[in-house]
């Protein structure tokens, strides 16, 4: 009873609302809705906001203005879920497909790829940021190509590319020229600080904050100002002052947890790192639980996730409670899917599509051709049939893969632990690749445009750079190595090619992992090291890139080769 009374009070709640307000509606002019749209969403007033955005769309529909009928589309989406926020997007789209000028279609995929972005699909927001991008360069508007790159830059702080993201943001924070309103400005804000904690620049991310939270924008918004209270907890946390980080937290998550906004989990990661700073297993458990009870029920993904589970995962395996162990395992294997899935078509895509426009109509080409796909799938029970099918090969599939995986880490544990100096070794640091390059009868090739004299120099600065390990530096670029050893990136990228046989990407890789390979082996501390830190121990920015890269390689995953380092040790 007391249920269907809050359900009847609620819905004469929102009939009285907007009886009451429709007559001071009629009073106002377009920009004044807008603006009135803008305080009831900021302000989290979900009702308010929805009822304003619905008189927008029926004024703007009375009097046939396509381009207000569109905005009306656009603001009454953010008001709802995905599924039908979705249908809003897609109405702006109709009604705006034959407007001219150079606002749309642009606009419209901006607006989409935010809404994707919001609910976790990078996949689709990239595109969709992708096809702005490309339309508003069409038609030279200036404001939305600034625009797509910033969100492009979002994108790519997710990928932990911090230092590309913070230069978009940055400079689009310094040079706003009139194409970001006060609150897209404060946003810039917000995630240069997010890139400046990523990176380490701790004195410009202190900078930030403290301007942020002196700003009068940000004062009178309890949001923004939420925002840069967990800013300032996540630098005290980067600096281990934890019982001051841990106030500001504890405030910013109250906060957000009562309007149930997403950036919830950030502050309760950042709650759980403060924890198991302080050695506080418990908190941190409590913590790191709770985000896994909000990600099951959202689905919505962050690249920290990997790090709660595995620390979930450890604590029950230490406390030998193997019901929660094999639970908390399953969770990961789900979450770290998805986030593998992301992280792998971001990063073999982003910069690609970024920088190479020329491919997106053959992308669009193939999303409109799967969407006819997709519709006739729905009627098919035969097609049903045959997805089960495909699951059920794939998953057998899965595991033939993970024994060859598995076959092959045996093999480059066995070859390490009975190795010759023929085989990997570091004779005075000097590192000896597994695989040896197949060499000419010469043993190298020769190169009739270099000075014989410039090869055997930059030849030996390569054995210096692999003798003294400098390969593990993050960081390395073709560019920085060749103004190290004092020549031009065109000698060297050839001579690597010559005399290594490989590019140079390939080359710095290939030292790394045959570093990590004999090094795993051999070193038990390293070797109990989480992925994240024995990525970064041999120079690269995340652990989604030292896989791909060890997979290149070995044919194998980090994980599995550690797995099975593990097992030869216990048998």
């Amino acid at each position: 009873m007391k249920q269907i009374s809050l359900l009847l009070f609620t819905f004469l709640y929102s009939l009285f609302f907007t009886q009451n307000r429709i007559d001071s509606l009629r009073l106002w002019n377009f920009e004044e809705l807008k603006n009135k749209f803008t305080i009831y969403d900021e302000a989290n007033k979900k009702l308010e906001a929805r009822a304003v955005s619905q008189y927008y769309l029926t004024k703007a529909k009375k009097q046939k203005n396509i381009l207000e009928i569109a905005e009306g589309y656009n603001l009454i989406h953010l008001t709802e879920d995905f599924p039908l926020a979705l249908k809003y997007i897609d109405s702006l789209a109709m009604i705006t497909k034959n407007v001219k000028g150079d606002v749309y279609p642009a606009r419209t995929f901006i607006i989409k790829g935010n809404l994707y972005y919001k609910y976790d699909n990078l996949k689709a927001a990239l595109d969709n940021y992708i096809l702005g991008l490309e339309y508003s360069k069409k038609h030279k508007n200036l404001k939305q190509i600034a625009y797509a790159n910033m969100n492009i830059a979002y994108l790519n702080s997710y990928m932990g590319r911090n230092k590309e993201a913070a230069k978009t943001f940055r400079y689009h924070l310094l040079n706003s020229q009139n194409i970001t309103d006060e609150y897209q400005h404060d946003q810039m804000r917000v995630s240069l600080v997010y890139c400046y904690l990523k990176i380490n620049k701790i004195d410009s991310a202190n900078f930030f904050i403290q301007e942020g939270l002196n700003s009068p924008f940000v004062q009178k918004n309890k949001y923004n100002m939420n925002q840069y209270l967990y800013l300032s907890g996540q630098l005290n946390l980067t600096t281990k002052n934890y019982q001051l980080a841990i106030a500001e937290l504890t405030k910013a998550y109250t906060y957000f947890s009562s309007i149930n906004d997403n950036n919830q989990n950030y502050v309760l990661y950042s709650l759980g790192k403060c924890y198991e700073g302080l050695n506080n297993k418990q908190e941190t458990i409590k913590y790191f639980t709770q985000i896994d009870a909000n990600i099951k029920k959202t689905n919505i993904t962050f690249p920290e996730l990997g790090d709660v589970y595995t620390f979930l995962i450890d604590y029950y395996r230490e406390s030998g409670d193997k019901e929660k162990q094999l639970y908390y395992i399953d969770r990961f294997l789900k979450v770290d899917k998805k986030l593998n899935e992301q992280f792998r078509y971001l990063s073999t895509e982003l910069h690609q599509k970024y920088d190479t426009p020329n491919l997106l109509q053959e992308k669009e080409d193939i999303i409109n051709e799967l969407k006819n796909k997709k519709t006739f799938l729905y009627v098919s029970v035969s097609i049903l049939i045959l997805i089960l099918f495909f699951l059920t090969y794939f998953y057998y599939k899965s595991k033939k893969a993970e024994k060859k995986h598995q076959k092959i880490a045996q093999n480059l544990i066995h070859l390490i632990e009975k190795r010759s100096p023929e085989t990997i070794q570091h004779q005075n640091g000097k590192q000896i690749e597994i695989y040896q390059s197949i060499k000419d009868e010469s043993g190298n090739k020769t190169n009739k445009t270099i000075p014989e004299e410039v090869v055997q120099s930059i030849l030996k600065d390569l054995d210096t750079f692999e003798n003294k390990l400098h390969f593990l530096k993050n960081g390395i670029t073709l560019t920085s190595l060749a103004k190290n050893i004092k020549t031009n990136t065109g000698y060297l990228s050839e001579i690597i090619n010559n005399h290594k046989d490989k590019n140079f990407t390939t080359y710095l890789n290939d030292l790394r992992i045959d570093y990590v390979l004999d090094q795993l082996v051999q070193d038990k501390k390293f070797r109990s090291y989480k992925l994240p830190v024995i990525a970064e121990e041999i120079g690269y920015n995340n652990v989604q890139a030292f896989s791909i890269a060890f997979k290149k390689r070995t044919g194998t995953t980090p994980s599995i080769y550690i797995k099975e380092i593990e097992k030869s040790i216990s048998n």
